[in-house]
């Protein structure tokens, strides 16, 4: 019985090998070509999508370094724009100030032309009111002085012996 569990053991042996060895032709036939093909496949794709995203990964950091030079230029740009803008509201300033105080000299001037005027004016009335008033005393007293025949006769022997000085 041994020599039978031996020979059993034996043959069993030979044909789990037989099967075996077949196992792994058939396997290597139809199994492991797409399996390793798969793989290959497999590896490439990864391999890929690592290059394109060390690609997208150098293109950011171009973006990256676009959007600072962007954001350098646009931070440049405002500062000039805030320079000129500064500048033109001090030049409006002043532009102001000086039509102020043009203005204000104009004004100034009229007003003293102004009062030159009105003090002419009033010395002339006041020379025009003594005239008037001079007059108006030289005729009263004219009046009373010629009211009287003797003292008229007096008046016109002065005026003739006055004259025949000059």
């Amino acid at each position: 019985m041994e020599k039978l569990i031996n020979d059993f053991s034996v043959g069993l042996f030979f044909w789990q090998s037989l099967l075996f060895i077949a196992l792994i032709l058939l396997l290597k036939k139809f199994a492991w070509g797409p399996i390793l093909s798969a793989v290959e496949e497999r590896e490439e794709g990864i391999k890929e999508a690592l290059e394109l995203a060390q690609k997208a990964k150098e293109e950011m950091q171009e973006l990256n370094a676009d959007n600072e030079r962007i954001l350098a230029e646009a931070r440049i740009e405002r500062d000039i724009l805030l320079k000129e803008a500064r500048e033109m509201k001090d030049k409006i300033v002043s532009e102001a100030k000086d039509q102020a105080n043009t203005e204000a000299d104009k004004i100034l001037l009229s007003a003293k032309e102004q009062i030159n005027n009105e003090k002419l004016k009033a010395i002339t009335e006041l020379k025009n009111q003594v005239a008037d008033m001079s007059i108006d005393i030289a005729e009263k007293i004219l009046k009373s002085e010629l009211s009287d025949i003797n003292k008229q006769k007096e008046l016109v022997a002065q005026v003739l012996k006055s004259n025949e000085l000059n």
